[in-house]
């Protein structure tokens, strides 16, 4: 019989390069990767501005999972200019998606990042590719 630490390890914890690995047919019909690991989301106009902030840090995933980038968290400052969207509607999308869990926000480190919710990225990228 397997223990509860075996059980809660083979279970329960979130495999974040699996969920990718995947997703992955689903991620490409979605989004590209640049070789400097900006994210282009194809066919932009189909998705609100939350759907895109949601595909463009999923995107982030795989260009660090490609090597193409040092951390899977995207600052303000790239959403703004690599989405092309005003910070006055950037920032209600992103303190939405907070609340609603979607993403989370590292304080710590400057300047801040936020990451999309690993265990979220199927149920996403299904929703989504549906548009």
């Amino acid at each position: 019989m397997n223990t509860l630490e075996e059980k809660i390890k083979g279970e329960m914890i979130s495999d974040y390069r699996n969920s990718l690995e995947k997703n992955f047919d689903l991620a490409k019909k979605l989004i590209k990767i640049s070789n400097e690991g900006t994210v282009e989301i194809i066919e932009k106009n189909k998705f609100s501005g939350e759907e895109l902030l949601l595909l463009y840090m999923i995107g982030k995933c795989y260009a660090k999972e490609a090597g193409l980038t040092n951390s899977n968290g995207v600052s303000n400052a790239e959403l703004i200019n690599e989405l092309g969207k005003p910070e006055g509607s950037v920032f209600p999308w992103l303190k939405s998606l907070r609340e609603s869990k979607k993403i989370k926000q590292n304080n710590s480190i400057k300047p801040i990042e936020h990451f999309i919710q690993v265990n979220l990225i199927e149920e996403i990228l299904s929703k989504l590719s549906k548009k």
